[in-house]
């Protein structure tokens, strides 16, 4: 059994405890801090908490907790980790880890200088379909990976301190694009060093001084491209997908706008729908078990399991950290108009790849372009001379 402190009270913090709660079922959240004390008593009182607390470290060094679970305002996410390891306790932090990659930099050298646990909760890379697809990437079903796109947009989060970019750190990119960036890392490979950033962003719609729409690309040092999309400016609920494309095969993912469930609801009566559904009425899109699909259970199964097995969970501090500083070229492309470096002053993947020749032999004279059987029937092959260059058609 893990006895966890839960530092927030808030919207994600609900989340994870009801995961947590309902997963393993020996988990229990015992202790719940947040800065308003109401908010705080509430939890409690839903959650069956036996101790909750406006004081941070009081949550923390309680004798009864064994790992902290962060779901704060980005801003408070150093000084939460700080306290833990202060305390020596185990500690989880939602994404991003930090506002930036010297914030995650720092939280990272923390726990290994403290010698505890620390994993990074990137829900979104333990969904079913996320993990079902990234086993066939790994398995080599789809050849050399090329390319992977992940977009997630929304009509903006819920809480107020995610629209202040002091708190926050940004806007739609460090909150939504922290998602995307790991989950083509791992489509693409996490030991594969990202290279550099090309970012459009713009504050198009919110009265806010951050970015509420990006998209951006992102080079690997194999070739591969990622491309994520974000935006707070999308209406029509939360639309999370997924592509991958290699030389043998692609996937594509809808997590959840259009997954196979719909309902019509007139609007009487009804309440809670989906995760930033924006009505309760009309053909709507509900998710299954939405705690299970967005990945929270087998992310603290994961984590919990690690932690008890003393071993590095899927999602590490150190994933966190090239995450941020992704997002930090990203940002500085978004104001430059160019491609712009991604500075990892700490690798710990190879520095032994290259990009890989994308040309694939036929025979010892041709590269193969591509192979079909056109509408008469005949099977044709498109074929490339290596000498010449010369490209030639030819049947089967």
């Amino acid at each position: 059994m893990a006895r966890i402190a839960m530092l927030g009270s808030g919207f994600i913090g609900r989340f994870y405890t009801e995961s947590l709660h309902g997963l393993r079922s020996k988990d229990r959240v015992v202790a719940v801090y947040s800065r308003n004390g109401d908010n705080a008593k509430k939890y409690a009182d839903d959650y069956q908490v036996p101790f909750w607390t406006t004081d941070m470290e009081e949550a923390i060094r309680h004798p009864d907790v064994d790992i902290v679970c962060i779901s704060l305002p980005n801003n408070l996410h150093l000084p939460a980790v700080e306290a833990c390891a202060k305390y020596k306790k185990a500690v989880m932090v939602t994404k991003p880890l930090g506002r930036t990659a010297e914030e995650g930099l720092k939280m990272l050298h923390i726990i290994e200088e403290a010698g505890i646990f620390g994993g990074y909760l990137e829900d979104l890379c333990y969904t079913p379909k996320f993990l079902k697809a990234k086993a066939t990437c790994d398995s080599g079903a789809l050849g050399r990976i090329l390319w992977a796109r992940s977009r997630e947009t929304h009509p903006g989060p819920h809480s107020d301190w995610f629209w202040d970019k002091n708190q926050a750190g940004g806007g739609a990119i460090l909150d939504l694009g922290c998602h995307c960036v790991e989950i083509s890392r791992n489509f693409i490979g996490k030991d594969v060093r990202p290279v550099e950033v090309m970012c459009w962003a713009e504050t198009q719609v919110k009265p806010i001084d951050a970015e509420d729409h990006a998209i951006a690309l992102v080079r690997y040092a194999t070739g591969a491209i990622a491309q994520f999309e974000v935006s707070w400016t999308f209406r029509g609920g939360l639309d999370l997908r997924d592509e991958v494309m290699g030389s043998e095969g692609t996937i594509w993912i809808n997590n959840f706008l259009r997954t196979g469930f719909e309902m019509f609801l007139s609007g009487e009566g009804s309440n809670y729908v989906a995760e930033k559904a924006e009505s309760t009425s009309g053909w709507l899109f509900p998710v299954g078990d939405e705690v299970h699909e967005l990945g929270y259970n087998t992310m603290f199964a994961d984590m919990l399991n690690s932690f008890e097995q003393g071993k590095q969970p899927s999602e590490t501090f150190y994933d966190g950290y090239v995450v941020n500083a992704i997002l930090d070229a990203a940002y500085r492309s978004a104001a430059s108009r160019q491609w712009e470096p991604v500075q990892l002053s700490e690798w710990r993947g190879r520095d032994d790849i290259k990009p890989v020749l994308p040309f694939k032999d036929f025979d010892e004279h041709h590269y193969y372009i591509k192979e079909e059987v056109t509408h008469d029937g005949l099977d044709v092959l498109i074929l490339r001379h290596k000498e010449s260059g010369q490209i030639v058609r030819k049947l089967k």
